[in-house]
């Protein structure tokens, strides 16, 4: 193959590739490769234009016994470190060394990672106490019954807050699995709202809470599915129980023209007049686990779940969620939904 056919094999290749040649020099590469890699790396020494150990190292490797290998290429876009796997293999008389991205990869790793770890830092603090509990009941306090009743209804809420952490885990999982099947049922927003805020009714009265809600005379019709609809305002109105004061606005309106739909859509707001958030966190609210006061979280029994789930479903609906907040002066979740096409 000439030096011009090899030029032209390289500038077909859609990730980056280079060749080093029998002088231990860079004798071509592509676009991409100069994107990665830098400008002007033809006839420069290998070492000079590679730079990294571990894949200075395979290279070598090659030479010496003809066999290819991979290895990992760390890089930099901006603001992200990127992951790159590169392959050295025998090509002709020179070598072949081409990089494939494996930065989503990791990063999707990354997350698994997280996750398990976040899973079970949460189920640990509960079962520690559970364990702690049945010990001192099976010791010092058995023959204790004030004892026994304090610790048993501690268990009670620490098996409780499991069994939630449970039950969003699967909900999560199941948001997740359907998140590319579109929902095509009819849900009347103004009939599954006034629902909602009865199941509610008696956690705001525990919590000393009122819910207000005028729904409009008129049907608002978006295609969905009711359950999870259900789950996302439920979510955020208990939410706004639990962590705001006083009273709990619900405000519907529908837009002709809603810019962040591209369309038609309605926009229903939970608006509470509590404590509000930092803007500091608003970013990262709908993160799994992502708390804001993790004690007070804990205390109302959230997972650090609920807005991840909203945020799952609303993407499932095509909608969104938007949330703005001062501190002393409440907070606003509002959730964008595409109406019906007619």
């Amino acid at each position: 193959m000439t030096e011009g056919e090899l030029r032209e094999v390289l500038a077909a290749l859609p990730i980056p590739a280079l060749v080093i040649g029998q002088g231990e020099r860079v004798l071509a590469t592509n676009a991409p490769a100069a994107t990665l890699l830098g400008a002007r790396l033809e006839g420069r020494h290998y070492v000079a234009a590679l730079r990294q150990p571990g894949l200075l190292d395979a290279i070598e490797a090659v030479r010496a016994d003809g066999r290819a290998r991979n290895v990992d290429y760390l890089a930099h876009d901006g603001d992200r470190d990127t992951v790159w796997a590169a392959n050295v293999a025998v090509a002709g008389t020179g070598l072949l060394i081409s990089f494939e991205d494996r930065t989503f990869a990791e990063e999707a790793n990354q997350m698994r990672r997280d996750f398990v770890a976040n899973v079970s830092h949460e189920l640990r603090t509960p079962l520690t106490a559970l364990m702690g509990y049945i010990e001192t009941l099976q010791g010092p306090a058995r023959q204790d019954p004030a004892a026994r009743e304090r610790f048993l209804g501690t268990m009670a809420r620490e098996a409780q807050r499991m069994n939630r952490l449970v039950q969003d885990l699967l909900s999560l999982s199941r948001v997740e699995a359907a998140a590319r099947v579109r929902p095509t049922d009819d849900v009347d927003l103004v009939q599954l709202l006034p629902q909602v805020v009865a199941l509610l009714s008696a956690i705001a009265g525990e919590n000393r809470a009122r819910i207000t809600f005028l729904p409009p005379p008129e049907q608002v019709i978006v295609q969905g599915e009711n359950d999870q609809l259900r789950q996302v305002f439920i979510n955020l109105l208990e939410n706004a129980i639990k962590y705001g004061a006083g009273t709990v606005r619900i405000e519907m309106r529908v837009e002709p023209q809603m810019r962040m739909l591209h369309g038609p859509g309605v926009c229903v707001d939970i608006v509470d007049d509590g404590p509000g958030i930092d803007p500091l966190h608003l970013p990262r609210l709908t993160q799994r686990f992502y708390r804001v006061d993790a004690h007070r979280s804990r205390e109302v029994g959230g997972t650090g779940l609920g807005l991840a789930i909203v945020k799952h479903i609303l993407s499932r609906h095509r909608g969104r969620l938007r949330i703005a907040s001062t501190p002393g002066k409440g907070s606003r979740f509002s959730v964008l939904l595409p109406l019906k096409s007619a």
